[in-house]
């Protein structure tokens, strides 16, 4: 991919259920290495727009171009075989398995070792299996600090610590975009600020390229490059931080139980106390 092409570029995107328009003509694009955020109020059709670009919905009309290539028709095993993974907003692991045994489904659409091979783990079954595991605990759980729980059953862990696991489980599809879909709900402030440094460490370090849906305006603001602003499925605001802070179309869109001054300083990221 040439450089200064986008790495991801969305065009026209528009999704309906029924006579229901969930996205709009929706248009943006991800440059390469960049963390970019999707904002806005509930119901904006922010999960949708994650829906569609990772192949979960199939767009009404416009187009998903990764990496140069239109994904907009292809299955979404296939467009994460090609480097874009995802986590979801509602915790999607297999609360009965291991977070181990978790992260490395993350990796099944990579290998090689057919059904013959993996049910009677032969040699070539066998080596893949001991390179999967060797690159999962030496990068991926060493990484994002999860050593300690690694054979742990994913249904005895704190809600943090889930989140933390889905986003190996995604980091193991070994994405060029990784798609975080409101990567610190329900999180206190020390996983929130956990989780911060690992998705500025998986862009700064893995160069990965994020893409996130998040409503922590303070994580929103310090982290993002980027900031996309969805409101009844449609953009209404697209640039830096400073930018959409500042946008009257983006302070409507957030009006409705705080007054303008306290709007401000959630769009900055501040306490509703703290001083303007």
């Amino acid at each position: 991919m040439a450089a200064g092409n986008p790495i991801l570029q969305v065009e026209g995107l528009t999704l309906a259920f029924g006579g229901v328009k969930a996205l709009s003509g929706v248009d943006f694009s991800v440059a390469p290495g960049s963390i970019t955020t999707v904002i806005g109020p509930n119901g904006a059709g922010k999960t949708s727009l994650f829906n569609t670009i990772s192949g979960f919905y199939r767009p009404s009309q416009g187009a998903v171009t990764f990496k140069g290539r239109d994904i907009s028709r292809l299955p979404a095993p296939q467009r994460a075989k090609l480097g874009l993974a995802r986590s979801f907003q509602n915790i999607a692991l297999f609360r009965g398995m291991s977070v181990l045994d978790n992260i490395k489904l993350g990796r099944h659409c990579h290998l090689k070792t057919n059904v013959f091979q993996g049910l009677f783990y032969l040699g070539t079954a066998k080596r893949e299996e001991m390179a999967l595991r060797a690159d999962i605990e030496e990068r991926i759980i060493d990484f994002l600090e999860i050593d300690h729980i690694r054979h742990a059953s994913v249904a005895a862990l704190p809600y943090g610590l889930q989140k933390r696991v889905e986003m190996a489980r995604a980091l193991a599809m070994q994405p060029e975009v990784l798609m975080l879909d409101e990567p610190v709900a329900g999180m206190n402030r020390e996983e929130t600020e956990d989780m911060a440094r690992f998705i500025l460490d998986v862009r700064n370090e893995w160069g990965v390229t994020v893409l996130m849906v998040e409503h922590d305006m303070g994580l929103v603001m310090d982290l993002s490059d980027h900031v996309v602003v969805l409101n009844f499925g449609q953009v209404i605001a697209d640039g830096t931080p400073g930018q959409v802070q500042a946008d009257p179309e983006v302070i409507r869109a957030y009006l409705g139980d705080s007054d303008v001054s306290d709007l401000r300083r959630r769009l900055r990221g501040q306490p509703q106390d703290e001083a303007v």
